[in-house]
C-alpha cells in the first residue's frame, strides 16, 4: 500500500474544495433533489437510486460530498414505500440523467458533459442503477451494497461493457440481502468489488429510519465515510479522467480498510445476525 493512496483516501473522507449549490429536480418534472458545484461547464454527473424505505434527503450527505469535488449529484425522490417499483425507480433515474445533461443548471454557470454521465444507487437502488445501465450507456457504475431488485439486476450486468464499482459490507456480503456477489460474478465489463471492513449494507443511510427503532439500519460513520471517500475517487478516475484518483479505479491496488473480493471464489453464506433489538422483538411474539 503506497502512502499516496493513505492520503489520498484521507483527503477524500473530508468535502472538496467546491462551494456545494441545492437544486430541487421538481423544478423539471422529476421529484428529487440535485447538488452541483458552485460552477463550471462540462462536469460529470451521477443519478444516485436510493434505498428500500428511505429516500434522497438520506443520502444529502453523500450527494453534497460528490458534489464538493466538482460532480454533479442529483437523485430521484421516488419509490419510497414498502412495495417499490424497481422497474419505475429505474426510470427516474433516466429522466435525471436527462435533466442534468438537457437543462442549464444553477444561473447558467453549470453544465453536464454528456459523455461522463454514471449511474449510481444503494441496496435497491443499486439494483435499479444497474436497470438504467441496461437502457441506456454511461461511462460508469456505482452499486453501494447493492440488494436484490425484480428483474434481477445480475441478470443484466453480463450485457454490460462498462466500468463499474461495487462496494459491499464485510459484515454481510453474504447474507440474502445482498447480491453483490452474484452481481459481481456477472458484470460484463471491467468490475471491483470491495468489503468495506466492519461495514454493513445500510451503514450509510443518514438519519433515523422506520426500522432503527428495532435495532435495524443504524447509521455507521465510518462506514459513510469510507463509503463516501472510494466512490468519489473512482468517479474522479472514471468520470474526470483524473489521474491523481487512479488507484481508486484499479482492481489490484490495495486501499485502506478495503480488501478486495473474487467473486467467483466459493464464498459461504452466513445467516443474518440479530442486533439487540431484533432478539428482543422475536421474544416478544
Amino acid at each position: 500500500m503506497s502512502a499516496s493512496v493513505k492520503s489520498l483516501l484521507s483527503t477524500l473522507t473530508s468535502r472538496g474544495p467546491h462551494r456545494v449549490l441545492r437544486g430541487n429536480l421538481a423544478v423539471a418534472g422529476q421529484p428529487g433533489v440535485v447538488f452541483t458545484p458552485e460552477s463550471g461547464l462540462n462536469l460529470p454527473a451521477v443519478a444516485f437510486g436510493h434505498g428500500w424505505l428511505t429516500g434522497a434527503n438520506h443520502y444529502r450527505g453523500l450527494l453534497e460530498h460528490l458534489a464538493s469535488w466538482g460532480i454533479v449529484a442529483a437523485a430521484p425522490d421516488t419509490e419510497r414505500g414498502p412495495i417499490p417499483s424497481h422497474l419505475d425507480l429505474a426510470t427516474d433515474l433516466l429522466t435525471t440523467l436527462d435533466i442534468c445533461t438537457g437543462v442549464r443548471l444553477g444561473d447558467g454557470a453549470i453544465s453536464v458533459h454528456p459523455e461522463r454521465l454514471a449511474l449510481v444507487g444503494h441496496g435497491m437502488g443499486a439494483g435499479a442503477a444497474v436497470i438504467t445501465a441496461s437502457r441506456r450507456q454511461v461511462a460508469a457504475v456505482a452499486a453501494l451494497f447493492p440488494a436484490p431488485t425484480a428483474p434481477a439486476a445480475e441478470g443484466l450486468a453480463s450485457d454490460l461493457d462498462i466500468p463499474a464499482l461495487i462496494l459491499a459490507g464485510a459484515t454481510d456480503i453474504t447474507s440474502v440481502s445482498s447480491n453483490a456477489i452474484p452481481l459481481a460474478s456477472s458484470w460484463g465489463g471491467g468490475m471491483i468489488l470491495r468489503a468495506i471492513d466492519e461495514a454493513s449494507q445500510n451503514g450509510i443511510i443518514e438519519g433515523r429510519r422506520l426500522l432503527a427503532a428495532v435495532g435495524v439500519a443504524k447509521h455507521e460513520p465510518k462506514t459513510a465515510r469510507r463509503a463516501r471517500a472510494l466512490l468519489a475517487g473512482y468517479l474522479l478516475a472514471t468520470l474526470a479522467g483524473d489521474k491523481t484518483y487512479q488507484d481508486f479505479a484499479d482492481p489490484e491496488a490495495t486501499i485502506p480498510h478495503t480488501e478486495v473480493i473474487d467473486p467467483d471464489v466459493p464464498h459461504e453464506e452466513k445467516p443474518p445476525k440479530l442486533k439487540v433489538g431484533q432478539l428482543a422483538a422475536l421474544l416478544r411474539r
